[in-house]
């Protein structure tokens, strides 16, 4: 007998079943010998998982079903299926509450190898079918199988979908706000240029004049044009944040739209 395998000692199987499992199970295959039928089969992946727990089943010439952690009987593959598909609904259940970029990039990293290990799972049961023929319980599930792996994968698609349009409804308001920013960078610019050599020749010749408020009583001139300057800076900062505040508006305009109304 072959030392290495990790085939159970207790099971009557074939010598060649256990020559050809080693020390790991390797990936999820079917094998046939003398009536007797071995499914390799690994445990759903859990996440940060890097090596794969294998679960075997064995049928033995009567027609007997044993599995090396579930019991006996034909019900340990359900049990095995059940397993796959509660992994599934928590990740689905995952990824219908998930919000932003990081959620849906969890439930994707969580889900990817348990997608490859359901696919893997249902060729494992469709190989089974193929060597035992017209079995109908293995049929059965291996459509199970299949649904389990069309599930998993449709959830996949919708997750990478979402995260993807959460990036370029991300990557489009920068690009908005960039363009905001540089319209409004630019009209500070010309306002520098214009105003420019006025402050840099009152600087160099000074424009000390008599205007007047000079013999005034303070603080009374003081206030005045401290309260002109706040009505001027309003004013200037209006005119700066047109372009982004044409783009709030337009933006609020847009989300207050029935669906059916057209842009």
């Amino acid at each position: 007998m072959n030392q290495t395998s990790i085939l159970p000692d207790l099971w009557d199987l074939p010598e060649l079943f256990r020559r050809r499992v080693g020390a790991k199970a390797g990936r999820q295959r079917a094998m046939q010998a003398d009536d007797h039928l071995l499914l390799i089969t690994h445990l759903p992946p859990k996440p940060g998982e890097k090596h794969r727990t294998g679960r075997f089943f064995w049928r033995n010439p009567s027609g007997e079903w044993s599995s090396n952690d579930l019991g006996k009987g034909i019900s340990t593959l359900s049990r095995h299926l059940e397993d796959y598909k509660t992994a599934i609904e928590k990740l689905e259940k995952e990824e219908e509450h998930a919000v932003v970029s990081g959620d849906y990039f969890r439930v994707i990293s969580h889900l990817s190898p348990l997608l490859r290990s359901t696919r893997n799972l249902h060729s494992a049961l469709q190989e089974a079918r193929e060597l035992t023929g017209h079995d109908q319980a293995i049929i059965n599930l291996r459509d199970r199988a299949y649904d389990l792996e069309r599930k998993a994968d449709l959830l996949y698609s919708e997750a990478k979908n979402e995260l993807d349009f959460l990036i370029a409804m991300q990557a489009e308001e920068q690009a908005a706000n960039s363009y905001r920013m540089s319209i409004s960078s630019h009209r500070l610019n010309i306002l520098v240029a214009f105003f420019f050599p006025i402050v840099t020749l009152a600087t160099i010749f000074g424009v000390n004049l008599e205007h007047g408020m000079e013999n005034m009583e303070a603080p009374w001139p003081f206030l005045g044009l401290l309260g002109l300057g706040v009505m001027l800076g309003l004013g200037l900062n209006a005119f700066v944040n047109i372009p982004i505040n044409n783009a709030k508006k337009k933006r609020r305009e847009s989300e207050s739209r029935p669906p059916h109304e057209p842009g």
